[in-house]
């Protein structure tokens, strides 16, 4: 950077990739990466749902990390948002399962039912955080 003029260029070059950030419209990952959640295993998760993302060659998925979804009996928690349709939530995602999640759900948009929230036995008690 010689000039105040290079500054400039450098600054605007990064607004332009945060708004492209900003705007984005597709689908997005999220796995729980609080302690909980790396505890129950949730690092090989991301690893192995930015591994199959990039396998497949998926440019409109986003693959990110977040705090404790709230749920900790059920971790790892991976949340999918596509856009126009319900957020799903998975639990106790393995890195087995993931291949079949991003097939079957990312590239088809038919979630995998038996491996979402809404297949646990609702009989048992919620248990948070503590």
């Amino acid at each position: 950077m010689k000039s105040l003029a290079d500054l400039e260029a450098i600054r605007q070059r990064t607004l332009d990739k945060v708004n492209l950030r900003r705007e984005h419209e597709g689908t997005r990952i999220v796995v729980g990466m609080a302690t909980c959640g790396i505890a129950a295993g949730a690092r090989p998760v991301l690893l192995a749902f930015m591994d199959e993302v990039n396998k497949r060659g998926l440019l409109d998925v986003t693959v990110a990390q977040t705090g404790c979804i709230g749920m900790c009996r059920l971790e790892p928690i991976v949340e999918i948002s596509v856009p126009g349709q319900e957020k799903v939530t998975y639990v106790k995602v393995s890195p087995e399962m993931v291949p079949r999640i991003v097939a079957e759900h990312v590239v088809n948009g038919k979630p995998v039912a038996e491996y979402t929230i809404g297949a646990q036995d609702k009989s048992a008690p919620w248990r948070g955080c503590p």
